[in-house]
């Protein structure tokens, strides 16, 4: 088994460190903050993955996996070096990276024999060369060294089970030295017959901007649909359904919602805009995804406030903070923008997440936090789904119908059926659920007004 340092004990360097430790390998994780390292040696997680605390302390305790904040120490006890830093964009939209090649120049400095700098990082096409140049310029004395990329494609709230049944595993270098060294890293994951694409490190670098980016573009695509769905009372899951069958297109990203947001999609559409423009080609799809997302986040706030008249003065619940369920992530989430919103247009707001309220408290402190669901709603003059975490699925609904001083319910996520909410008492107000609007109530009669009113919006 390899010895292998981790730059970063984020969630991508976490989550690869304690899995390749898992997989027998010997793994010292780096991190500057000398607390957090303390608190990793104990087994303290500092954000919320599925399985990932039970990963670490087993790996910590059986010695295959430690953390440190001597970074000199752990690049010269290492033969292959993971780059697992933050690449956050800048104002201008491009991917931000200094602390990517500040941690390169630390491996040139400490580094006394050779060495394969691998970067896990998402990054533009051309981050590896600048790699290679910071460390040949860096070295104190002349020592071999490899560069590659190998992109990660780890989904938050199920990143352990990604990394250890992925898709496929990118490996990008320049030698047969570092294709090899990579590759046997990987060896438990062959051996279960996992795909390896082994390409140039130009290209895997691209492969992780691409596939986001359509990602992210199915995301819009299906939001755009919605919009359709509701002028022409037509009903986006039964559409998204009907596409999705479609071996060509896939199920996958096709749920009509209020816009994608986290850590991945936003900054890496942006990232990947801002890169083409630079090498002076618009990429038209991209920027269209960019502004249709733009538009759908604000649209939920309109759809909301439409539905309930106007705002000012009314308490909101809003059920999800995170940008999506199983995770505490709030980067981006589209949740606290409706809520901003929401709060511009007058509206006091109430909120509640399984797992996302410490970190949400940090960025938007003007909100009533609860304990719960039901204390959320209590009052309430509408109840918002902004995140579709499970435990929304299964609420007492008739126990909130009686709790709220007017039943409306606008399902950003379109977890509920509007049949039963309606059947129920509620005032329901889905995405793109043009059929729902345009079908006659059970004993006469057509949906409600302010359903009527989000129609087309």
């Amino acid at each position: 088994m390899e010895r292998v340092c981790i730059i970063g004990t984020g969630y991508v360097g976490l989550v690869t460190g304690a899995c390749l430790a898992d997989f027998g390998n010997h793994v010292i994780c780096v991190d500057v903050i000398e607390e957090k390292v303390a608190a990793l040696s104990r087994g303290e997680i500092p954000f919320y993955e599925f399985s990932l605390e039970e990963i670490v302390r087993n790996n910590v305790k059986e010695g295959r996996l430690r953390f440190t904040s001597d970074l000199q120490g752990a690049v010269r006890r290492s033969r292959v070096i993971f780059i697992a830093v933050g690449t956050p964009s800048n104002e201008r939209g491009h991917a931000d990276l200094s602390q990517v090649l500040t941690a390169a120049r630390d491996i040139a400095r400490s580094a006394d024999a050779y060495k394969l700098v691998v970067q896990k990082s998402t990054v533009p096409v051309g981050t590896g060369a600048k790699v290679r140049d910071v460390i040949s310029a860096n070295l104190r004395r002349k020592i071999p060294f490899d560069v590659a990329s190998n992109p990660e494609f780890l989904r938050e709230g199920s990143a352990v089970r990604d990394f250890m049944w992925p898709d496929r595993i990118v490996i990008g270098t320049w030698t047969k030295k570092a294709e090899s060294l990579l590759s046997e890293i990987y060896r438990p994951l062959s051996l279960s017959e996992k795909p390896m694409v082994k390409t140039t490190v130009e290209t895997a670098e691209l492969i992780k901007y691409a596939a986001n980016a359509f990602l992210a573009t199915k995301v819009s695509f299906i939001n755009e649909m919605a919009i359709l769905c509701e002028h022409a009372g037509a009903d986006v899951k039964v559409l998204a359904r009907g596409m999705g069958l479609d071996g060509r297109i896939g199920p996958k990203f096709l749920h009509a919602g209020p816009g994608y947001g986290g850590s991945c999609f936003p900054k890496d559409t942006r990232a990947l805009a801002q890169f083409s423009r630079a090498l002076g080609y618009d990429l038209k799809l991209v920027n269209a995804t960019i502004q249709v997302n733009q538009r759908q986040k604000r649209l939920m706030v309109e759809k909301i406030a439409a539905a309930a008249g106007s705002l000012k003065g009314k308490e909101i619940a809003v059920l999800g903070l995170s940008f999506k369920p199983q995770t505490d992530d709030v980067r981006e989430s589209v949740a606290l923008e409706i809520i901003r919103g929401l709060q511009k247009k007058g509206a006091a707001v109430r909120a509640f997440d399984p797992k996302a309220i410490p970190n949400a408290r940090e960025i938007l402190p003007r909100v009533r936090y609860c304990a719960d669901p039901y204390e959320a709603v209590d009052g309430v003059s509408a109840l918002v789904i902004a995140t579709e975490w499970n435990e929304f699925r299964m609420l007492d609904l008739a126990k909130i119908r009686g709790m709220m001083k007017a039943p409306l319910l606008v399902d950003c996520r379109n977890i509920y059926d509007p049949y039963a909410m309606r059947a129920m008492g509620f005032e329901y107000v889905g995405v793109g659920r043009g059929e729902f609007l345009r079908t006659p109530r059970k004993g006469g009669g057509k949906a409600g007004g302010a359903a009527k009113r989000s129609a087309g919006r």
